[in-house]
């Protein structure tokens, strides 16, 4: 199977302290990451460097067959970021803001596009609306659908579950589902049940190194929790 994300001796230096530090992993496609660790890991560190919002200090990525630091505009046409920013214009409505994004990414058909997603994410009915009058739950809806509208191969999720209630998470991870098939995710998570419950690969970092990255499936689940527990304690002092 071929890797969707190759990341090879990745680091980031912020002045003299590497919040990522010489990281080294190879993800197939199809594939869902969790990113595990205490605060100052380097997680979002990591995402933001994978969404090319970020340029590494040293080291490459290969996204989607793409290198990062070479072709960095080609490879934000493959990625779409979800995160506890919605990212929305807020005094635009839901389709205004998709309308805006499609047309960013050059979408053919944009507003058939707009309209599908947001019948997808169960807000074709509040189309017209601002997106400032939304839920938390609804705004994170409409986030997810602007992260898709470019139909992205690799997805890449910060803490997407911070602020929401139960019910808001459920339908979270209903539409998380239902976009999964073909897709690579990378999640960045505090919530260890949650992540495991999602991931067929698990990524641990402290301190800007890699702990531990394995295929879930080979992991004995104590050994892990005992490991990740011991991975708080190497947070940023």
């Amino acid at each position: 199977m071929s890797a969707a994300i190759c990341v090879e001796h990745l680091t980031k230096s912020f002045g003299g302290r590497k919040a990522v530090d010489d990281l080294s992993f190879s993800l197939p496609e199809g594939a869902f990451l969790s990113v595990f660790g205490p605060n100052g890991a380097g997680k979002t560190t990591l995402l933001r460097m994978l969404a090319t919002l970020s340029r590494p200090t040293e080291g490459s990525i290969t996204l989607a067959g793409i290198n990062l630091k070479e072709e960095p505009e080609r490879a934000r046409a493959s990625i779409g970021l979800i995160s506890h920013n919605p990212m929305l214009y807020p005094d635009l409505t839901a389709e205004e803001n998709l309308l805006l994004f499609a047309r960013l990414y050059g979408v053919a058909d944009p507003q058939r596009r707009v309209i599908e997603l947001l019948d997808a994410v169960g807000l074709k009915h509040r189309r017209l609306d601002r997106v400032r009058t939304f839920s938390r739950g609804m705004t994170q809806r409409v986030s997810i659908a602007r992260a898709l509208v470019n139909d992205p191969a690799v997805v890449l999720l910060d803490e997407p579950y911070s602020g929401l209630d139960p019910h808001a998470m459920a339908i979270f991870d209903e539409l998380i589902a239902s976009v999964r098939a073909n897709r690579t995710f990378v999640m960045v998570s505090h919530d260890l049940e949650k992540g495991l419950s999602l991931a067929d690969h698990v990524l641990v970092l402290a301190r800007g190194r890699k702990v531990a990255f394995a295929e879930k499936e080979t992991l004995a689940v104590d050994e892990f929790h005992d490991l990740y527990r011991s991975t708080v304690g190497l947070g940023v002092s």
